[in-house]
């Protein structure tokens, strides 16, 4: 059976909005340049929800509401746990400051054209962005990479910055072609 898109309360939101009323528990569970075993538990178990409630969606029917509350859920999540990563002198702020960036800059992008009635998808190296953002707060919040191995971390953190850089470039090179192509349709 396929949702109303504009449907609100689908088992998919639901999912969600579980993500993020429980983003708060998890910025608390981080300790710092310790790792936490617990931490690392809710981060996968929040991670792994993200793949649950896409999978739900096309599934049952996408809906607006959840083209909306999704990719807001990832931010606050991604972007919580490394502001808090920070906050806990883990990270360090220059490539969280271009991550989160890169993130407002699309996301009001995409308010505004979408009040055009425009829709922006993700792409797909954009999810594989969102995957390496996970996996570096992942990895820093994992005991052993934390305590032994923070290269590792460091090392998906950069490479996060790159995707997420690189993406944010795609979107606009492609905005600015779609912009230019709809002009010549216009004259």
């Amino acid at each position: 059976m396929s949702n109303d898109p504009s449907a609100i309360a689908t088992w998919a939101n639901l999912v969600t909005v579980a993500r993020l009323l429980v983003s708060p528990v998890m910025f608390a569970a981080i300790d710092g340049r310790q790792g936490s075993w617990f931490a690392t538990a809710l981060w996968f178990v929040l991670c792994m929800s993200d793949l649950v409630d896409g999978s739900l969606a096309r599934r049952h029917g996408a809906t607006r509401s959840g083209a909306f509350l999704d990719p807001l859920a990832d931010k606050v999540l991604v972007l919580g746990a490394m502001f808090t990563l920070v906050q806990r002198d883990v990270f360090w702020i220059l490539p969280v400051v271009i991550i989160a960036a890169r993130e407002l800059a699309i996301q009001l992008y995409r308010t505004f054209v979408g009040a055009k009635g425009v829709s922006v998808p993700a792409t797909q190296l954009a999810k594989w962005k969102t995957f390496a953002q996970q996996l570096a707060v992942g990895a820093a919040v994992l005991p052993l990479i934390a305590n032994h191995a923070t290269w590792a971390w460091q090392a998906l953190l950069w490479l996060a910055v790159g995707l997420t850089v690189f993406t944010g470039a795609d979107y606009l090179v492609k905005a600015q072609r779609a912009r230019a192509d709809s002009e010549v349709v216009a004259a």
